[in-house]
C-alpha cells in the first residue's frame, strides 16, 4: 500500500488490512457535507459507518490518509474496485451542508498538490475521465456509475473550480510550471469613456463631425443589443465546442492549434 508523505495518516482498521487491493488509475473528488476537519472525516469512518475514503480534506488545507492508495476504499461505487483490478483513489473534502460553496485556496492548493503525486506515484495520467472506466481525474457527479443512486456531489461550483483551476493546475505543475498564468486583471470604463468611444463609432461611420448627445445614445444603445446577439450566438458555440473538447484527452490535443481555432471563430463572429 502507498501512503501519501504530505498527509497526516490515520490508518482505518482492519479496512486497511482486510479490503483486496487495487490498482488506482482514477482520483475522484468528492464534497462531504459538513464542515470538516480531516481528522473529524476519519473519526466519521471510524465510528459511524462501514464506508471510507482514501483522503479526507479540510478547509484549511489539512489532508488526512486513512487507507493505502493501493486498497480499495468504498467511496466510488463502481469505480471502487473493477473486475481487472484497477480502481480509484477518492478524496472527501470538507462543505457547506448544501455541498454549494467553492474550495478554499487552501483546498485548491492541496487537491493540485496531492493529484500531482498521484499521477508521479500510480502513473494516473493528466486527463479528465472520457468514461466511467478511462483511467484520469474527474469529480464524483461526472458519472453515474461512480454512484450508487446518482448525485450532485460536488455542486457546481467546484465542478466549475476543477475544471478551470484543479485539474489545469494538476497538468501545469506536473509539466514543471509552477502556476498556470494568471490574466491581467479588466479595467472597467467610465461613461465618459463610453461617451467618447460612442461618439468616434458615429463619426467614424457617418462622417458627422459633432454628433449630439442623443444620435450617440441611439448608437449606442444599437450597439449594445446588436453585441448582445452575437456573444449570445458566441457563448453556444463555445459551450458546443467544450463538451466535445471535455471528451478528448489532453494528452492527444494540439492545444496551440485548439486555441487558435476558437479566436478565429470568435473574431469571425465578431466581425460579422
Amino acid at each position: 500500500m502507498a501512503w501519501c508523505p504530505f498527509a497526516t495518516k490515520y490508518e482505518l482498521q482492519p479496512e486497511s488490512d482486510s479490503q483486496p487491493a487495487i490498482r488506482p488509475t482514477q482520483f475522484i473528488v468528492h464534497s462531504i457535507i459538513a464542515p470538516w476537519t480531516a481528522r473529524r472525516v476519519y473519526e466519521y469512518w471510524r465510528d459511524s459507518t462501514n464506508l471510507e475514503s482514501h483522503f479526507g480534506l479540510g478547509y484549511e488545507g489539512d489532508l488526512g490518509q486513512f487507507i493505502g492508495t493501493e486498497t480499495r476504499a468504498d467511496a466510488n461505487a463502481g469505480a471502487n474496485r473493477r473486475a481487472d483490478g484497477s480502481g480509484a483513489v477518492s478524496c472527501e473534502t470538507a462543505s457547506n451542508l448544501q455541498g454549494s460553496d467553492p474550495w478554499t485556496a487552501e483546498q485548491v492548493e492541496m487537491l493540485i498538490r496531492l493529484g500531482v503525486w498521484l499521477h508521479e506515484k500510480h502513473g494516473i495520467p493528466l486527463r479528465i475521465c472520457r468514461s466511467h472506466d478511462d483511467p484520469g481525474f474527474g469529480y464524483h457527479r461526472l458519472y453515474r456509475e461512480w454512484s450508487t443512486d446518482g448525485t450532485n456531489c460536488p455542486g457546481d461550483a467546484r465542478v466549475k473550480q476543477f475544471r478551470e483551476v484543479v485539474f489545469p493546475g494538476i497538468v501545469a505543475r506536473a509539466n514543471g510550471q509552477t502556476a498556470p498564468p494568471k490574466e491581467e486583471p479588466a479595467v472597467a470604463l467610465t461613461d465618459d469613456d463610453i461617451k467618447k468611444i460612442g461618439r468616434q463609432v458615429v463619426t467614424g461611420a457617418n462622417g458627422m463631425k459633432s454628433p449630439n448627445d442623443s444620435t450617440v445614445d441611439w448608437a449606442l444603445s444599437s450597439f449594445v443589443g446588436l453585441t448582445y446577439k452575437a456573444t449570445q450566438a458566441i457563448a453556444a458555440d463555445v459551450a458546443a465546442m467544450r463538451a466535445k473538447v471535455d471528451t478528448i484527452s489532453v494528452g492527444g490535443v494540439d492545444l496551440d492549434a485548439l486555441a487558435k481555432k476558437v479566436a478565429d471563430l470568435i473574431a469571425s463572429r465578431l466581425a460579422d
